[in-house]
C-alpha cells in the first residue's frame, strides 16, 4: 500500500495576513490548500478553501418533507384564562 504524504499546512504571520489578506485568500481558493495564521508562532486561525459542493452549504429548506406537523403549533399550550399575569 502506498501512503500519500500530506503537505504541511502553510503558515503565515498575522501581520503578513493582514497586509496580504485578499491575495492569500485567493491563493487558498485557487490552490485548494489550507492556510494557518499565526501570532508569535502560535496558531490562531486556519483558513480552508470552500467546499466544492455548493448544496452542502444550502441549509434553507434542507429539512423539507422530513417532518410532519400535527395539531396546532400557534395557539398557547394552556388555556389563556389560566395565565395569572393576564388576570385583572
Amino acid at each position: 500500500m502506498s501512503s500519500a504524504k500530506k503537505k504541511p499546512i502553510r503558515e503565515v504571520a498575522i501581520s503578513t495576513f493582514k497586509a496580504k489578506c485578499l491575495s492569500l485568500l485567493g491563493e487558498v481558493n485557487k490552490a485548494r490548500v489550507p492556510l494557518r495564521v499565526t501570532k508569535r508562532g502560535k496558531p490562531i486561525a486556519d483558513v480552508f478553501p470552500p467546499s466544492p459542493d455548493p448544496e452542502q452549504h444550502d441549509w434553507m429548506g434542507s429539512m423539507s418533507d422530513v417532518i410532519e406537523i400535527t395539531g396546532d403549533i400557534v395557539s398557547p399550550v394552556i388555556d389563556i384564562q389560566e395565565i395569572e399575569a393576564l388576570r385583572n
